[in-house]
């Protein structure tokens, strides 16, 4: 069996510093960038997903990002399959692949080598599921997804997210067995990878949520608004329409409400997505964890990740 390729993830909630130092780690490790962001992938969608921008790239390969229409759909499957090859490819080429996003799922299902089942849909089933979603919403789900999977049901249960609630259930009346199950069995197999793990955050929650603030204000100078409303026109997958940065504004570009209060909205759950990427990732004890207000300068905070990478290399 050949030995694990190296790899290096750069996680953590949105606003906190990913693109930068990254980037810095790139140009120093010989590296090229996977992205592992679900919005990222999409064409047309730049500000609100904050995408860097050419310059922040600095020259640095960057993978799996703005290569999608946005009426296109994309899943974990796929993105755990695109990753592979590109991993394959940039190490194969002698450089250090480095995966960076704050998509949780991705990052997980890529580094844990979670096989994922491609067999029949029941498209009937899933229909009802919806139907019965947008008339009762996700709790009756939940409380069905509960009685034949439970523990996936707790998983999901703070995350609600109907079409992830949707599929587990699907997944068991088509399979017989539960996507928990499959999990577990997907594990058995080892991770083809050796990943050195950096979260990066604030020990200061407000401080994390100031810099989404401004952010928010940032984006919408360099037109959020104007995208918003090109992208609302245009046709959506039912992945891509969940962007934060388009539903908020809605209302108002429909004239049902005011900018601020548009506005504030799209701070608010910009931090409450903040708070569920932190809880997420909290799960995963191998990850070095780098915590920006700790540090004098970004010139610190590099210094500290690029000692955490050269152990991994050396002795990982």
């Amino acid at each position: 069996m050949s030995d694990p390729i190296k790899v290096v993830s750069v996680v953590g909630p949105t606003a906190s510093g990913k693109t930068k130092l990254s980037v810095e780690l790139a140009k120093s490790f010989n590296g090229e960038i996977i992205s592992a962001d679900s919005m990222q992938i999409y064409k047309d969608m730049t500000i609100a997903t904050a995408k860097p921008s050419v310059e922040e790239m600095q020259d640095i390969p960057h993978h799996l990002m703005d290569f999608l229409p946005p009426d296109s759909t994309y899943s974990v499957a796929m993105f755990t399959e695109d990753a592979k090859r590109c991993i394959e490819d940039i190490s194969g080429r002698g450089r250090l692949p480095i995966i960076v996003g704050g998509t949780g799922l991705y990052v997980d299902s890529l580094l844990n080598n979670i096989r994922f089942y491609d067999g029949a849909r029941d498209e009937e089933l899933t229909k009802r599921l919806w139907d019965e979603y947008n008339e009762n919403g996700v709790e009756p789900l939940l409380n069905q997804l509960e009685s034949v999977d439970p523990v996936s049901a707790q998983k999901l249960s703070a995350e609600r997210n109907p079409k992830r609630i949707i599929r587990a259930i699907e997944f068991y009346h088509t399979t017989g067995s539960t996507i928990t199950e499959q999990n577990e069995r997907s594990r058995l197999i080892p991770s083809p990878y050796k990943a050195i793990k950096i979260g990066l955050s604030f020990n200061d929650r407000q401080k994390l949520y100031d810099r989404i603030d401004l952010r928010v204000d940032l984006m919408l100078r360099q037109g959020l608004l104007e995208e918003a409303k090109e992208v609302l026109s245009s046709p959506l997958s039912a992945t891509s329409v969940k962007a934060i940065g388009y539903k908020e504004l809605a209302p108002y570009i429909n004239g049902e409400d005011t900018l601020d209060n548009c506005v504030e909205k799209l701070k608010r759950e910009t931090r409450r997505y903040a708070k569920r990427q932190l809880t997420w990732f909290r799960r995963d004890k191998d990850i070095n964890w780098l915590y920006a207000d700790e540090y004098d300068s970004f010139e610190e905070l590099f210094t500290a990740a690029v000692s955490i990478i050269n152990k991994g290399l050396t002795y990982g």
